[in-house]
């Protein structure tokens, strides 16, 4: 038997339960190798980089790929930091709006005495069996005629009613909110929007916590809708940042900076999935997804 310290509790764990874990923990240090190659790339000097025959780990890191990343794109006519601008300001503004739009349509379907709720559910489910490039060409045309091309809202507004946003949430309200308590609520005096931002919402913190990991990390690594639709380089975002230190002249010398800057766009994903990533378990259980 073994046992280990739990806090300030010993727990004691049978052979085979020991065994189990370790045999788990070596399993998730395995599928964690990608990330664990990403981050020590980012920290290995150049000589490191092209040694062969290839080391996966990094004997002298160093944070001048960082500094080398910063004067690469000084290089160009737009810094590094205002492609990170775009991106946080693109994503923060879609991941709000995002969460605004389905969660209200969501709720107006599940808990509103609407006409037709079930032929509209119905039409917006549909929408899911439509592909992202088949609406690439009526999209264009329609922000174009908007005059949106080179702006933000280019970006924003195409994605603030997502269909599966939307079924994740109304599934989620479904089960999880009971009319009763919403009926309590309008006696107490409760309008229908007190009731969605003081009483819906905060039991849908799961659910909510998900869309926003969702549509974060969607957002953050769009690169098709910059592509699309900016043109100006002061408006692109990340992902366009990284296409432009992954080409051109100066490839070799610039890969340090590259493994950098693949690190910094990729972390703010993990992080926010780290931080949520029981409740995204908890809204799948109820929504009925595997």
């Amino acid at each position: 038997m073994a046992s280990i310290r739990v806090g300030k509790r010993i727990v004691i764990l049978h052979p085979g339960t020991f065994f189990k874990y370790v045999f788990m923990i070596a399993l998730v240090c395995f599928t964690a190798l990608p990330l664990e190659f990403l981050v020590v790339q980012a920290f290995k000097p150049l000589d490191e980089l092209f040694i062969y025959p290839p080391r996966f780990y990094v004997v002298n890191p160093t944070l001048k790929n960082f500094s080398e990343l910063l004067m690469a794109m000084d290089g160009s006519t737009v810094p590094f930091t205002r492609y990170f601008f775009n991106s946080v300001v693109v994503t923060i503004l879609t991941v709000g709006g995002t969460l605004l739009v389905c969660s209200l349509a969501a709720y107006s379907l599940t808990k509103l005495p609407l006409t037709w709720k079930n032929q509209i559910f119905n039409v917006i489910v549909a929408t899911l069996m439509f592909s992202a490039p088949v609406t690439q060409i009526s999209n264009y045309l329609i922000i174009n005629s908007l005059g949106w091309v080179n702006t933000y809202w280019a970006l924003v507004i195409p994605k603030l009613a997502t269909p599966m946003y939307f079924f994740l949430l109304k599934q989620n309200f479904d089960s999880v909110l009971p009319n009763q308590l919403l009926e309590a609520a309008k006696i107490d005096g409760a309008n229908e929007w007190k009731s969605f931002w003081k009483i819906a919402m905060p039991i849908m913190k799961p659910a909510w916590s998900t869309v926003i990991v969702f549509s974060f990390v969607a957002n953050w690594n769009d690169y098709s809708g910059p592509l699309v639709y900016i043109n100006r380089e002061a408006l692109k975002t990340l992902p366009l940042a990284l296409s432009l230190l992954q080409g051109g002249l100066g490839q070799v010398a610039r890969t340090g900076a590259f493994n950098a800057a693949a690190l910094v766009t990729t972390a703010p994903t993990i992080i926010v999935y780290l931080v949520m990533q029981a409740k995204v378990m908890k809204t799948m259980a109820h929504a009925g997804i595997k």
